[in-house]
C-alpha cells in the first residue's frame, strides 16, 4: 500500500534536491500533471486520476532487466516483421528507458542512441553525442519504461524527425493510456494499466491509500 501523502512528501523532497518536474515524474512513475499537483497541494483534495507504477523488483537486477528486455525485443521484432520494416537504431529515453534500450540494441543487433528530455519543459530535448546518431533517414525504435500522457515520447518523435530520422516503433514496459500509436508511430507495451474511473491516488476520499 502506498499513501498519497507519502507520494506528495517524496515529490517535494526530490524537488528540493533540484530535480525538475519531468525528472520527478520519471522517478515516481507518475504523470507530470500529478507531480505538479502533489508539489502544489500535497495530499489535500483529490489529485488527477493516475496509476502509480513501480518496477524496482526488476530494476535491482541486471539479469531481470535482461529478461524483461528479451520480452520487449520479441514484441518489437513481431511488430517490425508485421510492418515489413528493419530498424537501425534503438533509442533509450533518459533515464529509465536507457537500460532496456541498451539490452534491446544488443539483442536485436542495432545501434544504440540516448535521448534526454528537458527537465522542465514539455517540449524538446537533446540526443547524446556519445552514442549513435539518429539522422540520415535512420529507422528508430524508441524505448521508455512507462508511458503516461505520452508527452515525453512525442517530444522524442518530433526531435527524431527534425534530426532527419524515421521513428518506426515505440516500445514501453507499461502503457498507462489507451493509445496504440503516438503521432502516427505504432506503440507497443508489455502491460497496459489504466484507471477506469475516479482517482486511483485519492481513492475517492482525502488521503486514501491505494494498492
Amino acid at each position: 500500500m502506498v499513501d498519497v501523502r507519502e507520494l506528495a512528501a517524496n515529490a517535494k523532497v526530490l524537488r528540493k534536491k533540484g530535480l525538475g518536474v519531468r525528472e520527478i515524474a520519471d522517478e515516481l512513475h507518475l504523470s507530470v500533471d500529478t507531480v505538479n499537483y502533489l508539489i502544489e497541494y500535497g495530499a489535500e483534495g483529490l489529485p488527477p486520476s493516475d496509476v502509480k507504477i513501480g518496477w524496482r523488483s526488476v530494476g535491482v537486477s541486471g539479469y531481470r532487466v535482461g529478461l524483461m528486455s528479451e520480452l520487449m525485443a520479441d514484441i518489437a521484432l513481431e511488430e517490425l516483421t508485421k510492418k515489413d520494416q528493419d530498424a537501425e537504431v534503438v533509442l533509450g529515453i533518459s533515464i529509465n528507458g536507457i537500460p532496456f534500450a541498451t539490452m534491446l540494441s544488443e539483442i536485436m543487433g542495432l545501434d544504440f542512441a540516448v535521448y534526454r528530455p528537458h527537465a522542465e519543459s514539455e517540449l524538446g530535448g537533446a540526443f547524446s553525442s556519445n552514442f549513435a546518431s539518429v539522422g540520415n533517414g535512420k529507422k528508430i525504435v524508441v524505448v521508455d519504461d512507462v508511458l503516461s500522457t505520452g508527452a515525453t515520447i512525442k517530444s522524442a518523435i518530433a526531435d527524431i524527425k527534425e534530426a532527419g530520422g524515421q521513428p518506426i516503433l515505440v516500445m514501453v514496459i507499461v502503457n498507462k493510456s489507451s493509445l496504440n500509436e503516438i503521432d502516427g508511430v505504432p506503440l507497443r507495451g508489455l502491460i497496459r494499466a489504466r484507471s477506469i474511473g475516479g482517482t486511483i491516488l485519492g481513492g475517492g476520499s482525502k488521503g486514501f491509500p491505494y494498492s
